[in-house]
């Protein structure tokens, strides 16, 4: 099957979501949430995140996790990453209750894409969040199906597609089994040495370029927006109408995210700042957009 169709059977029966003048929508992709150890990626950016998500949480806005959300190439047990991040799913678990939270899986959660397999890990988890007095509290996301893509529909313009964007490599979606037992035993393992996965769209370059080549080609050619993540690497662009990336939450020193409101969107960077008097912050900037969604060309 080729890339072309492996990203139209993605929508195949899609989860169809409305977009209106009132949606405030926030994408965020490839948190890599491990267990907490000197291999877990999200943890130098896990207080950036939950700074963003509370923002989120208390504007209103629906939460949308574009794939990639947990780290299960590196590692086996769910329970293990849900205990290291406590905090995080207990606000993930709010959006839920609110029913303000829908989740995507990519190439490295692609396992949960199999119902039993959240039915029986992601279901709860006895978390320790007050390490002071001990306080352990149960978080759950009960019966939540994760998507291989979600429509968002307009009646204003385009319809917004979202995917993770990996089903542009064979490797990481129809041999993602064969490419999991690489990183598992081979890549990561050399990490500590420096050696970065050349299969990884993320972490080459000419692999990452022919990614959005290829994911811009598909928007391009079905006339629709494409929202993805996958590459790590931001686009919001003036002169592309077709294809955006929100990034990831494993930059060096920030994350990113892309943000719909009013029927606009805009790319946003959360980062630690710091204030005159020495204080540090947590900081939103807006680094493109607002770009209205309806623009014609």
């Amino acid at each position: 099957m080729s890339y072309y169709s492996r990203l139209s059977k993605s929508f195949e029966g899609a989860l169809r979501l409305p977009l209106t003048e009132r949606s405030k929508y926030v994408f965020i992709s490839d948190c890599h949430r491990g267990v907490g150890n000197s291999n877990d990626n999200f943890l130098k950016n896990q207080n950036l995140y939950y700074a963003a998500l509370q923002h989120y949480y208390r504007l209103g806005y629906t939460y949308i996790e574009l794939g990639d959300g947990d780290e299960l190439w590196e590692n086996r047990s769910m329970k293990q990453i849900m205990e290291a991040h406590g905090n995080v799913f207990l606000l993930l678990s709010r959006f839920h209750e609110q029913h303000r939270l829908y989740m995507l899986y990519g190439n490295h959660d692609m396992v949960k894409k199999n119902s039993r397999y959240t039915e029986k890990h992601c279901r709860s988890c006895g978390c320790v969040l007050d390490h002071t007095f001990y306080q352990e509290q149960e978080i759950s996301i009960p019966n939540i199906p994760f998507y291989s893509g979600i429509i968002l529909e307009t009646n204003f313009s385009m319809d917004v597609y979202l995917t993770h964007g990996h089903q542009t490599d064979l490797f990481n979606s129809s041999l993602w089994r064969l490419s999991r037992f690489l990183v598992r035993y081979l890549w990561k393992p050399l990490e500590h040495f420096g050696v970065l996965d050349p299969t990884s769209a993320a972490k080459n370059y000419t692999r990452k370029h022919k990614a959005e080549q290829r994911l811009h080609h598909w928007a391009e050619q079905e006339n629709h927006i494409l929202i993805t993540g996958h590459t790590h690497r931001p686009a919001l662009s003036q002169e592309d109408r077709f294809y955006y990336n929100s990034g990831s939450c494993v930059h060096p020193r920030c994350i990113t995210c892309l943000e719909i409101e009013h029927r606009c969107i805009r790319l946003v960077k959360w980062t630690l700042a710091t204030k005159p008097d020495m204080t540090l912050y947590v900081s939103r900037e807006v680094i493109a957009g607002p770009l209205p969604l309806n623009r014609q060309y």
